[in-house]
C-alpha cells in the first residue's frame, strides 16, 4: 500500500500484485501432438487415425490448445482444416518439442535410439549415401536412417520446417533458418549417346546451341547449376525434356534423344561402362559445391552429429575433389 497525504484529504492507492508464481503450464505435449498430426492429415479425424486416438479425443485436445494458446490455428472450410499463420508460426516449434520429447522419453527405456532422418538431394541420395548409409548401419547397428531423396528445394523446406534433422543439397540454394556446411566438391558434365553427332569430339559453343538438351526440372541443384553454367555461355538453349529423375535422364540420353548435363557422380559408371560418353568441350570446368544443411533452432542429437561427423570424414576434402574428377 501506498499513502499520499495532502492539506485536504488522505487519498488511499492501492496495488494488487500478481503472484506469477501461480500460474499454470496449461500447454501440453498431447494438444500439440493431436495439431501437428491435423497439420499433417488436414482434419482431425484423419489426425486421430494416425495417433491412435479418438476423433473426438482429438478435437477435445485441439479445442484446449486453441484456448490455451488464445487464437484459432486453423482456418475451418468444410471438413477440411488448414493451418492459417498462426499455426504455420506453431507448427515447427511444436514438432521440435514432440521431438525432443521423444528423445527424452528414449533416455531411459534402453532402447535403440530414434530413427535419423534425412532428406538428401537425387545425386546425393541416390550416388553418394547409399554407401554410406550401409556402412554406417553396420558399425552402428543401433542407429537408424530413415532417407528421404527429393530436390534441392523440397531438401531445403524440408529441414526448414523441421520435418528432418539433416540434409544434403547442391549448389548454392539456402534458407535463413538454415546452417550451411560445405562438404564435397563435384562437376557438371555433358554426356551423349555413342553414337551422337558430338559424341567423340570437341563441341564448339554453336554446336551445344544447337543441339537438344535433356535436363532436370526447376527445383533442383543441378538444374540451377546447369542453366548458370550453359546460359553464360550458350548463345541459345533448346530444351527438349525436363525430367524429375537422373536415371531417367541417363536413359533418354543415351537412346539418343539428347545431351545431358549431370553431376560426375551420377554418371560415373555409364562412362565406365560405355554406354554413355562424355562430350569434350572449351568451355570453363562446371565446379559446383554439395553441402550439409541443419536448422539453426535445432539441437542436434548425439547420433547426428556423429553420422555429420562419419560424413565429413568419408570424404575428406581433398579425397572428394579427387573423386569427383576420376
Amino acid at each position: 500500500m501506498v499513502t499520499t497525504i495532502n492539506q485536504k484529504k488522505k487519498r488511499i492507492i492501492r496495488f494488487t500484485m500478481i503472484d506469477k508464481s501461480d500460474q499454470r503450464l496449461r500447454l501440453n505435449l498431447r494438444q500439440l501432438e493431436v495439431f501437428v498430426a491435423t497439420a499433417q492429415a488436414g482434419s482431425t479425424r484423419a489426425a486421430a487415425g494416425r495417433i491412435a486416438r479418438s476423433q473426438s479425443a482429438a478435437s477435445a485436445a485441439l479445442a484446449e490448445l486453441e484456448a490455451v494458446v488464445g487464437t484459432q490455428l486453423f482456418d475451418r472450410l468444410g471438413r477440411r482444416l488448414l493451418l492459417n499463420e498462426n499455426g504455420r508460426a506453431l507448427l515447427p516449434r511444436a514438432r521440435l518439442l514432440l521431438e525432443q520429447a521423444t528423445r527424452l522419453e528414449a533416455l531411459f527405456t534402453g532402447d535403440h535410439a530414434a530413427p535419423l532422418h534425412v532428406a538428401a538431394s537425387f545425386t546425393i541420395g541416390e550416388y553418394l549415401l547409399p554407401d554410406l548409409v550401409a556402412r554406417w548401419t553396420r558399425e552402428q547397428p543401433q542407429s537408424r536412417i530413415r532417407l528421404q531423396i527429393a530436390n534441392t528445394s523440397e531438401v531445403i523446406a524440408a529441414v526448414a520446417g523441421f520435418d528432418v534433422d539433416l540434409g544434403f543439397i547442391e549448389g548454392l540454394q539456402t534458407h535463413p533458418d538454415l546452417i550451411v556446411r560445405p562438404w564435397l566438391q563435384d562437376e557438371l558434365v555433358i554426356v551423349a549417346a555413342p553414337d551422337h553427332v558430338l559424341a567423340r569430339r570437341t563441341a564448339t559453343a554453336r554446336q551445344l546451341g544447337a543441339a537438344t538438351w535433356i535436363l532436370r526440372e526447376h527445383g533442383s541443384g543441378t538444374r540451377q547449376a546447369t542453366d548458370h553454367w550453359l546460359l553464360e555461355h550458350l548463345d541459345r538453349q533448346d530444351v527438349g525434356f525436363e525430367l524429375g529423375s537422373t536415371e531417367a535422364i541417363k536413359r533418354l540420353v543415351a537412346a539418343g534423344a539428347g545431351l545431358g548435363c549431370l553431376s560426375r557422380h551420377a554418371v560415373a559408371q555409364a562412362l565406365q561402362a560405355g554406354w554413355l560418353v562424355e562430350v569434350r568441350t572449351r568451355l570453363p570446368h562446371a565446379v559446383r559445391r554439395l553441402a550439409l544443411v541443419m536448422h539453426r533452432d535445432k539441437t542436434l542429437g548425439p547420433s547426428t552429429e556423429a553420422f555429420i561427423g562419419y560424413c565429413m570424414a568419408a570424404y575428406p576434402p581433398v579425397a572428394a575433389a579427387a573423386r569427383a574428377r576420376a
